[in-house]
């Protein structure tokens, strides 16, 4: 009896044991779903206006230290909603005789003001505990950008030639061969043929068959890194000489232009142009802009994402701008005095990150021929998302666009998205089973490009 007492104690202790080893792995799993929850809450990154007190209204249970990286004459100050200006001013006032840091919680309402142009950071902690991220403040000059909407043709020439397939092919023997198998990638860019610079694919394919040693050196980029390749071509079934590469060195298409500068250059897209096979962005040489217009609609259906049809000319007379570089944010350049006389906005303010809300928005196309303006709704807004290109989803309600479209299609992209009077972003992408749906780039993110 007393050895079945004994070991019912032993049960009861290690059930008790093992209830608490249960508790602590839940309070950990519990911990860290807040804590991964919390972390996108507040961007790595955050822009403030120079000269301009604004609000941080992130309210997330964080807190911590914001220190000068450089000495400038800055105010910072931060309170809850409810209290006075008065406290503001005093703390604004300690900040410049000296102090080394400021107390920030963004439990509350977070005011901030710095008059001149630097560099600040926070190191930031969860619940005041908890290591939560430290963050960059970058103070800027206000921006005031043109919206466009307008529809832009597009070509773009490669630097080198992109290898959009490798293949095999018989040879004079009737085997089949694929000599640059082992030495080239899909995606790689063909820079030099044993030394000598290649412009084109017409180039390539000449050197290739005129070529009479064995084996030729190719410079080729890949993946960022330019290194030396040797390939020997072989004799086709036609006496040709063949390396069995698919080549490519240009691309069009058209797109939505997003704004212009005062100082006459342009961003548009919000995204880059990338090969349609090998998905990689194409190394830019040159581009140039045409005046297209819009001559078709496909209209988008969940599933099947629809399309602008445009119609080109790409002559010298419609040339309306230069592009100058090709990035995952879009792409920019320079615009020529046709380009500016086809925008009929005025400048506006840019939204930065954190002042961009859920709820009403328009965006500007030109799906009629001329730009206007849609009515759309911001449903998700993502400050610290590692896909630059999906920061902002919005939802088009406008019944007008969504008779002509479906919601939002191909050729839309760099559509400027409008919150209360600013330039917030651009349209980028479709959600494809959702054709009324969309992706949006931050304008901060296409102006650090």
């Amino acid at each position: 009896m007393e050895r079945l007492i004994d070991m019912t104690r032993q049960q009861r202790k290690a059930y008790r044991g093992f209830l608490y080893v249960l508790l602590v792995a839940a309070t950990i799993a519990l911990i860290t779903v807040v804590y991964i929850s919390y972390l996108d809450k507040i961007p790595s990154t955050i822009k403030i206006r120079a000269g301009v007190e604004q609000e941080l209204n992130f309210k997330v249970p964080v807190s911590g230290e914001i220190f000068r990286v450089e000495e400038t004459a800055t105010q910072v100050s931060s309170m809850p909603e409810t209290e006075s200006s008065v406290k503001t001013e005093q703390i604004a006032e300690s900040m410049s005789d000296s102090v080394q840091s400021i107390h920030v919680n963004f439990t509350h309402t977070v005011k901030v003001r710095a008059n001149e142009i630097d560099t600040y950071q926070m190191n930031l902690k969860l619940f005041g505990v908890l290591p939560y991220k430290s963050v960059d403040i970058e103070v800027i000059q206000d921006k005031m950008l043109i919206p466009s909407g307008i529809p832009i043709g597009i070509y773009v020439k490669t630097n080198g030639v992109l290898v959009v397939g490798i293949g095999e092919f018989e040879n004079d023997e009737g085997k089949k061969v694929s000599p640059a198998k082992y030495a080239l990638q899909k995606g790689d860019y063909i820079l030099k043929a044993d030394g000598e610079e290649i412009e084109n694919k017409k180039q390539l394919v000449r050197l290739i068959e005129e070529y009479e040693e064995e084996s030729m050196v190719l410079t080729i980029k890949r993946n960022g890194e330019i290194t030396d390749v040797m390939v020997k071509p072989e004799y086709n079934q036609n006496k040709e000489k063949k390396l069995g590469i698919w080549i490519r060195d240009n691309a069009q298409g058209i797109g939505t232009m997003t704004y212009e500068d005062v100082d006459h250059s342009f961003g548009a897209l919000g995204h880059g142009i990338n090969d349609v096979d090998t998905s990689t962005l194409m190394n830019l040489d040159e581009g140039t802009l045409y005046k297209t217009e819009i001559v078709g609609i496909t209209r988008g259906t969940n599933g099947s994402p629809g399309e602008l049809t445009g119609y080109i000319e790409y002559d010298t007379d419609n040339i309306i701008g230069e592009i100058t570089e090709n990035t995952s944010e879009g792409i920019f350049g320079v615009c020529d005095i046709q380009l500016e006389n086809a925008v009929s906005f005025e400048p506006i303010p840019i939204a930065l990150k954190q002042e961009i809300a859920l709820g009403p928005a328009q965006i500007i196309c030109s799906v009629t021929g001329e730009p206007e303006f849609y009515d759309v709704e911001i449903v998700e807004v993502n400050l610290e998302r590692d896909n630059i290109n999906r920061g902002i989803v919005i939802r088009v309600v406008d019944e007008k666009l969504l008779t002509l479209t479906g919601g939002i299609i191909q050729g839309m992209s760099g559509s400027p998205i409008i919150q209360n009077g600013k330039l917030a972003g651009a349209v980028t992408h479709v959600l494809v089973q959702d054709s009324t749906k969309g992706y949006g780039i931050f304008i901060e993110e296409m102006l650090d490009h």
